[in-house]
């Protein structure tokens, strides 16, 4: 046994190292994981604070993404700014302008018929607004509303017309005169009150019955005393604030306009109509571009020149108003003459009240 050799033992000892095969590679994956989840979140976020309109409009364009981009739309592609409250986009250049028809297009292709059709439109609603403010206002006013029987208001195709008629026992002038009573002028200041906020303009008639007066047409006749009464009335109008330019038309019809042709002699053919003008009305009356003809350029000065020498009547603590046209020739008479209208020439004939 002793000769023997001994086998030696070999002890292999195996050094403990790192594992080769861990690396970075996985923090690369681990980011684009993260990017991929905050995009998703931020696409989610952008979806639910976008408004309903822009949502349609996304989805109309990746519908067909093409035929929104050749004719426009209204969603969010139209728009400046890429999300809601943020800057302007910059791809967007002033040059270009989408396919679609501009408001000054579709104006130009608007037919006159049409604009007048539009404005027509406009002024019915303007004078029924008026009518029912005037209605209001008779209502209302302790002043008015006493005398409503005598003031009749209709629409017609000139505009809104308001007549205030005569009444046997309340007459608006004295007979034969064109000195306002005081109720009169009551009235008239307060319908002219209320139409100087309407910007139509204003045309004025003073109306007798067929009643004849003095010497009929060779001297002081009906065609004088309404046109004096119209002017009396006129002058009322403006006392209350009614610029004198609102008025384009003061003229005297006498009995060629009678209220109730068959009683050609009643109270109520005289009367006062104030015409609230629509503006088809007052372009026939003025022409084309609103201006005046030198035959309403010489009335106006001779209202002018009439209201120098005629001096006003203050009647019951109101504003004071002027005596009519037909008192110009007697300025020169003393103060109680010039007061008196002018009488008529002897005449079996009854006066026009």
């Amino acid at each position: 046994m002793a000769d023997k050799k001994l086998q030696p033992i070999i002890v292999k000892r195996i050094k403990k190292q790192g594992h080769a095969a861990h690396g970075g590679a996985w923090k690369i994956a681990y980011a684009d994981f993260v990017t991929a989840m905050m995009a998703f979140f931020l696409l989610m976020w952008l979806l639910g604070s976008t408004a309903k309109g822009e949502l349609q409009g996304i989805a109309a364009y990746f519908n067909s993404p093409l035929q929104v981009a050749m004719a426009g739309g209204n969603g969010a592609g139209n728009s400046s700014s890429i999300i809601p409250g943020g800057g302007n986009d910059l791809s967007k250049v002033h040059g270009q302008v989408r396919r679609s028809d501009s408001d000054a297009d579709k104006k130009s292709r608007i037919s006159p018929e049409a604009a007048k059709a539009e404005v027509a439109k406009q002024d019915a609603k303007r004078m029924q607004a008026l009518q029912a403010k005037i209605e209001s206002l008779i209502t209302e006013s302790p002043k008015l509303k006493e005398y409503k029987s005598q003031i009749r208001m209709e629409i017609t195709p000139d505009g809104l017309q308001i007549q205030i008629v005569d009444d046997q026992n309340r007459p608006m002038f004295d007979s034969g005169s064109a000195l306002v009573k005081p109720y009169m002028r009551d009235i008239l200041r307060e319908v002219g009150a209320a139409l100087n906020n309407v910007e139509n303009r204003v045309s004025l008639a003073g109306h007798t019955d067929a009643s004849p007066y003095g010497n009929g047409d060779r001297g002081y006749s009906n065609w004088e005393l309404s046109a004096d009464r119209a002017n009396a009335s006129r002058r009322e109008l403006v006392a209350a604030g009614m610029p004198d330019a609102k008025l384009v038309r003061v003229v005297g019809l006498a009995a060629s306009d009678l209220m109730e042709p068959d009683k050609p002699n009643a109270p109520i053919n005289r009367r006062i109509s104030i015409t609230v003008m629509t503006r088809e009305a007052e372009s026939r009356l003025l022409g084309n571009g609103h201006k005046s003809t030198p035959a309403a350029a010489e009335i106006a000065d001779v209202i002018q020149e009439a209201d120098r020498f005629v001096a006003p009547v203050p009647v019951q603590g109101l504003p004071s108003a002027a005596p009519p046209v037909a008192a110009v020739a007697d300025a020169a008479r003393p103060a109680d003459a010039a007061a008196t209208p002018r009488a008529p020439a002897p005449s079996s004939a009854p006066p026009a009240r």
